[in-house]
């Protein structure tokens, strides 16, 4: 069974990888996409990052509880130690940034795609929205960081509920 255990801990572990990297990753190429305003490169950008936040982040985001919970009832773990429950609460809180994010990267590139289309600069409501996408990764982005270094110290919280 140690095997299991293993394979479970590398899932667990690239999915937070992945999690982390695809996140940064697609933060730095919308941003430097957007720095440059120009449609057609915005437009051919957010394609990409919807495909990369549709194949990779949401396979993660259904792999880590999976393997977590997994991991937590192999290993012995309370579900209710303070860094698990952090953890999930975190988990939770950055699921409530990605969501709207995801919408916002699809709004983003139609809105591109259509003033290549029209051959017409981007409209104002792509910078408001481009506004809220990037506010909305700030928090998320922590978040991921702040579950890697409670998954890693598992430190001692006691939390009152």
């Amino acid at each position: 069974m140690m095997e299991l255990d293993l394979i479970l801990r590398m899932l667990h572990v690239i999915g937070a990888c992945v999690l982390l990297g695809t996140g940064a990753g697609i933060a730095f190429f919308m941003l430097m996409a957007h720095r440059r305003k120009q449609p057609e490169i915005i437009a051919y950008t957010a394609g990409v990052v919807v495909l990369a936040d549709l194949l990779f982040t949401a396979s993660a985001v259904v792999v880590q509880p999976v393997t977590g919970a997994l991991l937590a009832w192999r290993l012995g773990w309370d579900l209710t130690e303070g860094w698990l429950v952090l953890s999930l609460g975190l988990y939770v809180l950055t699921g409530l940034f990605w969501l709207p994010v995801v919408w916002i990267q699809i709004r983003l590139r139609d809105l591109a795609r259509q003033a290549v289309k029209a051959q017409t600069d981007l409209p104002t409501v792509y910078f408001r929205l481009f506004a809220i996408w990037f506010a909305c990764g700030i928090p998320a982005f922590l978040s991921v960081l702040a579950i890697l270094w409670l998954m890693l110290a598992r430190p001692d919280l006691v939390l009152a509920i």
